[in-house]
């Protein structure tokens, strides 16, 4: 018997067990997501990373690389994702006056899409960033993080 509340729920088989989307009858189609989030900091470690004057080194670029690998190791950390095979991962981080903004791009030309992808890399680029810097602020906090744009599949394209 299906239960009503887990009726239409892709990630629940029809007794309610978690599984897989199988998504080989899916079109490969070009897919792209696009996720933002932020690390909010005191003046003290925003300007230590804008000096690169953090001790365990340039936070910016570890920050970024953390993101990418993160991105491609997805399917290790959520655990119904697909594992995709990744055509391109751009993060991007800025220095903000109130800390560091985080931009992630994950492209895929594939069956499913990459929003969980470009969700995490956002979520270890700032995590990599609160790692490297709390030693000068442990009050830093790490917010906004959102899909803000989708693109491909039979669902078509979002913008958040």
């Amino acid at each position: 018997m299906t239960d009503p509340m887990t009726a239409g729920l892709t990630h629940l088989d029809a007794t309610g067990a978690a599984r897989m989307v199988d998504v080989g009858g899916k079109a490969v189609t070009e897919r792209v997501a696009v996720a933002l989030g932020q690390i909010r900091m005191g003046a003290v470690a925003r300007e230590a990373i804008a000096a690169g004057a953090v001790k365990k080194g340039d936070v910016l670029a570890v920050a970024r690389i953390a993101g990418i690998m993160a991105a491609k190791r997805t399917t290790d950390l959520i655990p119904l994702c697909h594992p995709l095979s990744l055509t391109s991962v751009v993060v991007d981080l800025e220095l903000l006056p109130e800390g560091v903004a985080a931009r992630a791009e994950v492209r895929t030309s594939g069956q499913t899409g990459v929003e969980m992808e470009a969700l995490t890399a956002v979520s270890v680029a700032l995590l990599t960033v609160y790692d490297m810097a709390k030693a000068l602020d442990r009050g830093m906090r790490i917010e906004g993080i959102r899909l803000t744009e989708k693109r491909g599949g039979k669902s078509g394209d979002w913008h958040g």
